[in-house]
């Protein structure tokens, strides 16, 4: 994709309040950003979809509801994931040294460029951003950790 033909692209998918739910928005975002060849790098990009949609089915989906992850590229690729609970976000929380939970965030936030917590109603929206590189790693076949 390249600049004098950037659109705004955008797509969005709903999952229940079940473990399977996690896969399953990875491969919903690792096939668009296949289908998007945006530039970001795809296995960051991922881990951070698996920390914040498990946050949310762990935290921030009550019984009987689910979560919403939410796409949108126009030069920086940004993900968001929708809940309905009522869990707030620990940010800048440093978890102890043997705690069992707590560094998903810290590693969204040293991974993606910019993260952050939106309110909505019911819930929150937990989102982060990755900005295409030239200077991002390229690899093609088997193995290919970024996308062209």
């Amino acid at each position: 994709m390249n600049e004098s033909t950037q659109l705004l692209c955008f797509r969005e998918a709903f999952y229940r309040r079940e473990r399977r739910s996690i896969p399953l928005a990875r491969q919903f975002v690792r096939a668009t950003l296949l289908d998007w060849a945006c530039g970001v790098p795809v296995d960051d990009v991922l881990l951070c979809v698996s920390e914040l949609a498990t946050n949310a089915l762990v935290h921030g989906v009550p019984p009987g509801r689910g979560f919403r992850v939410r796409l949108s590229w126009e030069r920086v690729l940004r993900v968001e994931v929708h809940d309905s609970g009522g869990g707030e976000v620990q940010e800048g929380a440093d978890p102890a040294p043997y705690a069992e939970y707590g560094r998903g965030l810290v590693l969204v936030g040293a991974l993606a460029d910019a993260w952050g917590v939106g309110e909505r109603s019911p819930g929150k929206t937990v989102w982060c951003e990755f900005a295409a590189s030239a200077s991002k790693l390229v690899e093609t076949g088997p193995g290919a950790h970024h996308l062209p």
